[in-house]
């Protein structure tokens, strides 16, 4: 009797436990019938309108007139005047060599042409004398010959003591070496005692500061891309080419003072596979420094028309990369594009939007086709408020 009260009741929780799991499992499954409600994104509106674009490039300064100081004669280096690396004026003294011997042969040229100026003066009165006594036929045609001849040597030797004065009086001047123009001076390649000649005459570099050179080089692919969005329509250069540019400086500051372009080489050059660009910068207080690793950026193009979105709202699939348009009864359409250049954390989009239309912005990593979407923030382009930043390349 107790076995059979035993068996009965395994019976009745063993069928209460079924009873309770198909409850459960029916609950489950009801659970999972249940729609998912839109997706909560933040969209941006798409706007053309004509962009400034901007291209950055490691740029090198080079000072824009840099002058060798070399002894033009030989002798001694008697003091260098200047202080090393600082800033000269035209025309201030920065080494003197030893005058005396250059001196004496000024003075030795003087007495030259003094005495040459007497005999020259002999000569004239000569001929004076001889002119119209050979007219009377006292003195022989020889001897009037004889008188001019006298005359015209002497005056030509005179000319030459002359120059050989000049000679010497420049280089006495050339014994003090003066700065041919404004700039900072390098430091000094002889000592004061050197002799100095041919072969070690030189002795320190003036380098012009303002205005400086900033040299930067494009490829040859980067040159033609540029020319072909230009023949395209799809960037408008400035007037005459006159771009802007402005050195971006280590620190990441801009330089306060902005330069144009002034030089572009006319021959490619094939050990570095680029063309050389020259930009000449205001540099008045000398801060930049000739050979100093800066960044130029070159502005004044325009991309008429242009579509510019945030490079976070671009996906990439395996056609090919795509956004999310929001339609108009807030669902996620997929949307290949054609991407172009980059413009600071922007891309430009050549192909697949148009202006008014909304993109999701963020939260499309886990849409579907045909999704429902609920727009938490609209954002516009910040670019039609703030100065645009730079382009990657153009």
């Amino acid at each position: 009797m107790t076995l059979c009260c035993t068996r009965s009741s395994t019976c009745h929780v063993f069928l209460s436990c079924l009873l309770l799991f198909g409850i459960v499992s029916c609950g489950k499954k009801e659970e999972g019938n249940v729609e998912k409600g839109p997706i909560t994104v933040t969209a941006y509106l798409v706007e053309e309108r004509d962009v400034p674009v901007s291209v950055e490039y490691v740029a090198q300064t080079q000072s824009s007139h840099l002058v060798n100081i070399q002894a033009r004669v030989s002798g001694f280096l008697d003091k260098r005047v200047y202080t090393e690396g600082a800033m000269v004026k035209t025309g201030d003294v920065l080494f003197v060599m030893d005058k005396k011997p250059f001196e004496v042969q000024v003075q030795a040229a003087q007495a030259a042409v003094a005495r040459q100026e007497a005999a020259l003066e002999t000569a004239r009165l000569n001929l004076a004398r001889v002119k119209p006594l050979a007219a009377l036929n006292a003195l022989s045609q020889k001897d009037l010959d004889d008188a001019t001849g006298s005359y015209q040597t002497n005056f030509a030797t005179l000319e030459q003591t002359h120059a050989q004065l000049k000679t010497a009086e420049l280089n006495l001047s050339y014994c003090t070496i003066r700065s041919p123009l404004d700039g900072i001076t390098s430091s000094a390649l002889q000592q004061e005692g050197s002799y100095l000649n041919i072969s070690n005459s030189q002795l320190t570099t003036v380098s012009a500061l303002d205005p400086i050179w900033v040299n930067f080089s494009l490829s040859e692919n980067q040159v033609q891309h540029f020319d072909d969005q230009v023949a395209a329509g799809q960037l408008i250069v400035p007037q005459d080419n006159e771009f802007e540019v402005k050195v971006i400086q280590i620190n990441g500051k801009i330089f306060p003072h902005t330069g144009k372009i002034t030089f572009k080489e006319p021959h490619f050059n094939p050990q570095t596979g680029t063309f050389l660009i020259r930009a000449s910068v205001d540099n008045p207080d000398g801060y930049l420094r000739p050979n100093q690793f800066v960044r130029a950026r070159i502005e004044g193009a325009v991309r008429p028309h242009a579509i510019l979105i945030p490079q976070r709202a671009v996906q990439q699939s395996n056609k090919g990369q795509f956004v999310w348009v929001i339609t108009s009864e807030d669902k996620a359409e997929f949307r290949p594009i054609t991407v172009g250049d980059w413009q600071g954390e922007d891309w430009f989009i050549l192909d697949g939007l148009k202006s008014g239309e909304k993109i999701v912005l963020d939260g499309g990593v886990v849409l579907r086709v045909g999704d429902s979407v609920q727009i938490k923030e609209t954002t516009k382009d910040k670019e039609s408020q703030e100065a645009a930043p730079k382009e990657d390349a153009v």
